[in-house]
């Protein structure tokens, strides 16, 4: 069954809840022996919710539930606060994206109480995902910012960077904002040309992945270099270089996109 999103009152919810409860960049979690785990509820009014509850939709038929938590409200010994990155691989796949979904939707409760044209409060659209302003009719939907990620081919080479920002020795792919009134395309050409001073072709699409690091949506594509010499500005980028699956650098880990580039290159390469 999966998730399903939906739009409906928390004060409909019947029966035990998964609850997505943050306290600024961090999720509650329950500790035990065995690691860590979300922590499902038939009361989630239990866990101080600065305000009502987000209903976020239902996986595979249990309810979902989003909310921030109230500022000095203690958390029993039983649970505690780790940050998003830290449930993957402790909790199912599917637990995980609905985590990062319900991230952002708190971050967009957080940050839209108030209108940005007239500074009126805001109230939930009915039947949307949004917020509107009564005094002035102002609509604000989740924000959402288009990010491009290319996987650069060439003749049984991958081209990775690194970031100054990036954790000791790890390299990726390279990846930027689309700007406005630029094509997703068009973004995979001038990123890689500003990033590393190469021009791409056969520009392809691979997939997508919601990130809530911030709100973000990675559009991946595959490309095949063209023409130019790798030049890095030591600003954005500090190094880049050709990798053969044989010789790759540190890589990002299973959670993101990037990864999933790198594996399908190092896939391909091997004849997989």
């Amino acid at each position: 069954m999966g998730f399903v999103a939906s739009i409906k009152s928390p004060q409909n919810v019947q029966g035990s809840a998964w609850c997505f409860a943050f306290s600024g960049q961090k999720i509650v979690v329950v500790k035990s022996r065995e690691g860590i785990r979300l922590p499902s509820s038939n009361n989630p009014g239990s866990f101080g919710f600065d305000s009502p509850a987000i209903y976020l939709g239902a996986l595979d038929g249990v309810d979902c539930l989003a909310g921030e938590i109230a500022e000095g409200h203690e958390l029993p010994e039983t649970m505690s606060l780790v940050g998003l990155r830290q449930l993957f691989g402790a909790v199912e796949e599917e637990l995980f994206v609905v985590a990062g979904r319900a991230f952002q939707l708190v971050e967009f409760e957080r940050n839209h109480r108030y209108c940005g044209k007239c500074g009126g409060r805001t109230a939930d659209k009915p039947k949307e995902r949004a917020k509107i302003c009564p005094t002035c009719g102002l609509a604000v939907f989740p924000r959402m910012s288009p990010a491009i990620i290319v996987a650069i081919r060439n003749h049984g080479r991958i081209l990775l960077a690194r970031a100054p920002r990036f954790p000791e020795g790890m390299y990726s792919v390279i990846a930027g904002f689309v700007e406005p009134g630029e094509s997703l395309e068009q973004c995979v050409q001038r990123e890689v040309r500003e990033e590393v001073g190469i021009e791409v072709t056969d520009i392809r699409y691979f997939g997508s992945q919601p990130w809530p690091f911030p709100n973000s949506l990675m559009v991946a594509f595959t490309a095949e270099y063209s023409e130019g010499e790798i030049r890095v500005d030591q600003e954005e980028i500090v190094d880049a270089g050709w990798f053969t699956a044989e010789s790759l650098p540190r890589i990002p880990d299973r959670i993101s996109i990037s990864r999933m580039l790198i594996d399908a290159f190092v896939a391909g390469a091997r004849g997989g």
